[in-house]
This record gives C-alpha cells, sequence and structure tokens, in this order.
C-alpha cells in the first residue's frame, strides 16, 4: 500500500536524522518524538526509545500492540465519526490516571495554555488584571511599566469592546481571549469611564507576571526586610533578588518570607532563592528516585548572616516548602505560622507539538536532614493561627502571624 510505504519512509527518516544529529535532545523532544513516531508506526509494529544519547528502533510491546488495535478498530468499524485527536487524549489521560497520583495530569492545549502562562511566569498581553462585575469586564489592577498602563487605561474602567467587537453577553474568558495576541500587535479597546467612552490603542508586549512583592516595616528603631512570594515561575528567582537587594540597599536589619498560600512551582528557582542565603556546599535538600538519594548543595559563593523568618500556612506547598524546609535546617531561620501542606514529591511537565502538557511526577524530595514530609507538612518553629478579624479586616496590624513574626525578629535583635 502507498500510504503505508510513505509512513515507513517518513518513520525512517526520523530516525536516520535523529541519529545523524550531533546535539542532544532534550527529554521533552524525545518524548513528542516517540508519540509522533508510534502514530506514525501504527501500520508498521515498531516504535522509538530514548536510550541516552542513542536512538534504537525496538518492536512495539504487545500491550501497546493492542491498544493500537483498539484504536484501529474503533476508528474503523464504530457506527459513528470518531474524533481521533480526542480518542489518543483520552487514552493518554487514562494511562496518567492510572497512576493514582493526584499530581500527575494530561492537559489539552486549551487546559494546558494557562498552567504554563503561570509557571513561566510572563503572557503576550497588555499587562491588566480584570475581573467581572456580572455585567462587564472591569479593570482591576495593571503591572508597572504595562502597555495597559502607557495607553491611558485605569483603574475601574469598563471594557466594552475588542477590535470591534462587543463584549456584552461574552465571559470573561472569551474576552481575555480577545485582548490577548502576539507580542508586537495592536489592539483596539473601547472603554466605559464614568459615562464617557474611551478609544485605546494598545501595543501588546511579553508581559511578566509579577509573583514578589516587598516593603519595609519598622518597629522599636529595626528596619525589617519583607518579601512575599506568590508562586515560584520561571522568573520568580530574578524578581526575588531584585526586591532583596532593594531592601539591603536600604539597610535592613532581618527579614521576612512570607509563602503563606504559595502552591510552590519551579524547582530550579526555588534553589535559586534559597542559594542567596546559604553557604556554599551545604545541604539544603535532597532528592530521591527509584532508591537512589542525591544530596543537594549550595554550589554558590554568596550568602547572608541576618536573621529570617518564614511565613508559612496550610496551603504552602511543594516549593515553599523547600524553602521553609531549606532555611530553617541550612540557615537557622525560625518558621511562624500553621503546618504546611504536604507535598514531597517533583513533578515535570513536558509540552507536546499539539497544545498538550504532560505532567508526572518524577522524584521525591527530602528535607536537608533526610525527612519525606508527604501528607505530614514542615511543623512552625511558633504556631500561630491566623485571626478571624484579619478575614474582616485585611491589614498589617491584624496579621497576627506577620505580628508574631515581627516580635521574634525583635526579640532576636535585643539578644545580639
Amino acid at each position: 500500500m502507498p500510504k503505508v510505504k510513505k509512513k515507513k519512509n517518513h518513520l525512517k527518516k526520523i530516525v536516520k536524522d535523529i541519529k545523524s544529529s550531533k546535539s542532544k535532545f532534550t527529554l521533552s523532544e524525545t518524548i513528542t518524538i516517540m508519540i509522533v513516531s508510534v502514530l506514525v508506526g501504527i501500520l508498521m509494529g515498531s516504535s522509538v526509545t530514548y536510550g541516552g544519547d542513542n536512538i534504537t528502533i525496538t518492536k512495539i510491546p504487545e500491550n501497546l500492540e493492542e491498544l493500537i488495535s483498539t484504536y484501529n478498530d474503533i476508528t474503523v468499524n464504530y457506527y459513528d465519526k470518531v474524533d481521533k485527536k480526542e480518542l489518543i487524549n483520552a487514552a493518554i489521560n487514562a494511562m496518567v490516571d492510572s497512576l493514582n497520583d493526584p499530581y500527575s495530569d494530561f492537559m489539552v492545549k486549551e487546559e494546558s495554555s494557562t498552567f504554563n502562562e503561570t509557571i513561566e511566569g510572563e503572557y503576550a498581553g497588555i499587562g491588566a488584571t480584570v475581573s467581572f462585575d456580572g455585567n462587564n469586564a472591569v479593570v482591576e489592577a495593571m503591572y508597572k511599566k504595562s502597555p495597559s498602563k502607557k495607553a491611558g487605561m485605569k483603574v475601574g474602567d469598563k471594557i466594552i469592546s475588542v477590535d470591534g467587537k462587543s463584549t456584552e453577553n461574552k465571559n470573561l474568558e472569551d474576552i481575555t481571549k480577545l485582548i490577548r495576541g502576539k507580542a508586537g500587535t495592536v489592539v483596539n479597546i473601547k472603554v466605559l469611564r464614568g459615562e464617557k467612552e474611551i478609544e485605546l490603542k494598545v501595543k501588546r508586549s511579553k508581559i511578566a507576571i509579577p509573583s514578589v512583592d516587598s516593603k519595609i516595616i519598622e518597629k522599636d528603631g529595626k528596619k525589617i526586610g519583607y518579601i512575599s512570594i506568590s508562586i515560584f515561575a520561571a522568573n520568580t528567582d530574578k524578581q526575588f533578588e531584585e526586591e532583596l537587594k532593594d531592601l539591603e540597599k536600604n539597610k535592613i536589619d532581618s527579614l521576612i518570607i512570607d509563602v503563606r498560600n504559595n502552591p510552590g512551582g519551579h524547582l530550579l528557582q526555588v534553589t535559586n532563592v534559597i542559594e542567596l542565603f546559604t553557604k556554599k556546599n551545604k545541604i539544603i535538600y535532597q532528592i530521591s528516585k527509584k532508591g537512589s538519594i542525591k544530596k543537594v548543595k549550595d554550589k554558590t559563593k554568596e550568602s547572608r548572616d541576618y536573621d529570617v523568618v518564614v511565613l508559612i500556612n496550610r496551603s504552602s506547598a511543594s516549593a515553599a516548602e523547600v524553602l521553609s524546609s531549606a532555611l530553617k535546617y541550612s540557615y537557622g531561620a525560625k518558621l511562624v505560622g500553621t503546618t504546611t501542606y504536604g507535598k514531597g514529591t517533583v513533578q515535570s511537565s513536558y509540552k507536546l507539538d499539539n497544545g498538550a502538557t504532560l505532567k508526572y511526577t518524577t522524584q521525591k524530595w527530602l528535607t536537608a536532614k533526610g525527612t519525606w514530609i508527604n501528607s505530614k507538612g514542615v511543623n512552625p518553629d511558633y504556631e500561630v493561627v491566623l485571626d478571624e478579624e484579619y478575614y474582616e479586616d485585611r491589614n498589617e496590624e491584624k496579621d497576627n502571624q506577620l505580628q508574631k513574626a515581627i516580635e521574634v525578629l525583635i526579640e532576636k535583635e535585643k539578644t545580639k
């Protein structure tokens, strides 16, 4: 059959190109090659596997042949039309579900877009956050130096049309899709400000999503730096270092790092943050995979010696727990708040060519002392439950966990 021959030749070319390449393939590229090759090789009975630097042809495992046979039977013989893309997605999703791991997931293109933007810490758009008041999309905030701010947009503006398309009867997700687009392109947004309609031309750009915020708290003649981290995205370490050095220019005496409600993120970025504090060769955490344990040590010359308190709570998870435990055991920081979530595993995510994202657990992480905190969490040195008054009036004075952190640092200063 001509089609089979064409697919055979195509697969041979893929393998030939891979073998002749002098560069190494990343794991994500290899996974994509494997998936594509399996689909191409449905009629061939062979697949591509990855073995370090070498790619070898092997016979498809018997169980996989059963899967392919089922796929063929359904697509050919099912009485109604079959969406082949949905069928493949369902098969991958079922494989991931069978792992019984709450942190492993398969996200189709639409789902993975938001996930990847959040974890990478940037997107192409206008740099404004928008909420929905039931009738209109309303501008809630704008990032510093954002295209929206430069174009004259203001907090409270109601977006009534985008590129001539009315936002009436559209949900927030649809409106966001209209606003976002390729960096460098212009989007025309009409807003209602009071009773006045205003046309704004906004040039989209790459927007770095802020994940770090800082300020200085002055108490009893001391300057306490405060940095909150909302997530460990791909650019969080750079944002953190910039904010930290700005605080240090203002001669802070000590520091509070707030990772309350931080769900985690990139392990590399949290490692970079930890290494700003700990001394070279200090063990900061450990990685366990299939019985093998690797001690991860600080590789940098940079370190600090002032007192640090880390604020934690039940919603501090994963990378936030790595930070908390590393600073506690390898730097001497004190933890204030409540026991953390207890997520002691590491996931890797791979974006496939079709836009989908595969995320699954690849490792366990242990504290510097070798403890696995999974389902247990990291315990605070000072247990403080957030006062319910804070939920009614969210100000610094009502935040009793923050106030305890300040108290701990002031007391430490007095004993010096």
